[in-house]
């Protein structure tokens, strides 16, 4: 009997490296699975991306283990290829924000399983220019904490690393006057911070993007905020932002298939927590339901 081929990507030193304690049950879950399993430990930033995009195997599944970025990168390469497979994931990095909006468990063996054992769900994917992003694309405060925070910080004290590393910055606020384009309106104004997400979860914060949010509805959750005029304004944002209550003017929240973004200077972006560049003018379109992840059976 022919087995099915599974390509196994994972970054040894996400998280913990505690991936290095439970290889042999990920492996052996693939193997009582019924997968003949190919393992790649990535060597460096965008090897992920390179190993999928040039593969030239018949892989039927594709798993990856890592952070956000890895899973960033896995469905970065897998987006350039022509023919797609199910991509399974086993989240070991500090937020794992995605995987929590799937429900995909903190266990690796549990995860493992689901990876080869699962249904695909077919989820929405972000086009950023000529890049892609899984779940969020974000420009402002707070956006450059995530790869400015040391990875051993994020280890020892994970979601807190970065609201201690952002709040250190308030009293830097930066504002860019954006303008932004969407199907339905046209916003003119001065921001300090935007995020375009398809995702439930935010820096591990549960239900940050808004209400009703769906994986695979071809819409993006857009938050941009206003650079606050008075103290009023600033905690009105502090508030809004901290009880997930949006009854400010300072905060825009809509959902829109494809925006437009133009500012007079470079700004800095974040792709799934990872530096994506600085640009000055950057479309974003939603690839509607165009990458399958393996989750559990509903």
């Amino acid at each position: 009997m022919e087995r099915k081929k599974l390509l196994f990507i994972f970054n040894p030193f996400s998280g913990k490296g505690q991936i290095k304690n439970k290889l042999l049950e990920i492996v052996d879950q693939f193997v009582k699975s019924g997968f003949e399993v190919t393992i790649h430990p990535t060597q460096h930033p965008r090897d992920a991306i390179e190993v999928i995009a040039e593969y030239t195997e018949e892989y039927e599944r594709i798993v990856c283990s890592g952070g956000d970025g890895t899973l960033d990168e896995t469905v970065t390469g897998m987006m350039k290829r022509e023919k797609k497979v199910p991509i399974g994931y086993i989240p070991t990095g500090s937020t794992n924000d995605f995987a929590s909006s799937l429900n995909i468990p903190k266990s690796m063996e549990q995860a493992a399983k689901i990876a080869a054992e699962g249904v695909p769900f077919a989820c929405d994917i972000g086009k950023f220019n000529n890049n892609y992003f899984v779940y969020i694309a974000a420009f402002g405060l707070f956006t450059d904490v995530s790869y400015a925070t040391s990875q051993d910080l994020k280890n020892r004290i994970g979601h807190a690393a970065y609201i201690l590393e952002g709040l250190r910055r308030l009293h830097t606020i930066q504002s860019y006057h954006l303008q932004i384009t969407c199907e339905e309106q046209e916003i003119e104004d001065e921001f300090i911070y935007g995020m375009v997400t398809n995702s439930i979860s935010t820096g591990g914060f549960k239900n940050i993007t808004g209400k009703n949010v769906e994986l695979d509805d071809g819409k993006f959750e857009i938050t941009l905020i206003r650079m606050p005029k008075n103290p009023i304004e600033l905690n009105e944002i502090i508030w809004s932002l901290t009880n997930l209550i949006d009854n400010t003017d300072c905060i825009y929240t809509f959902k829109a298939e494809r925006l437009s973004v133009k500012s007079l200077g470079e700004i800095p972006w974040t792709l799934d927590g990872e530096y994506g560049g600085s640009h000055s003018e950057v479309i974003i379109q939603n690839k509607k339901q165009a990458i399958q992840i393996m989750i559990k059976p509903s």
